[in-house]
């Protein structure tokens, strides 16, 4: 009896959905990462985020200095990993002036890159159109 119900329990267990986490994340933004790297920029940066798995909200604030110009545009980009490029998933609209701090609800294919480690972040400039400077979004912990 005692190990049919040490199996019930097991079960119930098991039916039980795992609980949302708020998972940190961090990126160092630098011209060296652009691909190709951008050569012409003392700009530096830094990314914070946390990301709440249930409610799939992405909190970011980001912080940079050193730019050729005011930043004419910032995105999240992927699925890419380190030194691949890839498409805008996630725009940043808005006041582009360091910080930048917003919240983003992920779609499934966006919180799959992010998790993934296949997201990154970057700011463009006039002079660097194609992105002055970018940062590989990944776990702090």
């Amino acid at each position: 009896m005692m190990l049919a119900g040490m199996a019930f329990a097991g079960l119930m267990a098991a039916a039980i959905p795992a609980s949302a986490e708020t998972v940190n994340y961090k990126a160092m933004i630098m011209p060296s990462s652009e691909v190709p790297p951008v050569t012409n920029s003392q700009g530096m940066g830094q990314l914070a985020a946390t990301y709440d798995t249930g409610s799939k909200m992405l909190s970011y604030g980001v912080s940079y200095s050193g730019l050729t110009g005011p930043a004419t545009a910032a995105h999240f980009h992927g699925p890419a990993p380190v030194g691949k490029n890839a498409g805008v998933m996630v725009p940043i609209n808005g006041d582009l002036a360091s910080p930048i701090k917003g919240m983003v609800t992920l779609t499934d294919e966006q919180a799959k890159a992010l998790t993934d480690g296949d997201m990154y972040f970057n700011v463009h400039t006039a002079a660097n159109k194609g992105g002055e400077m970018r940062g590989q979004v990944v776990k702090a912990n």
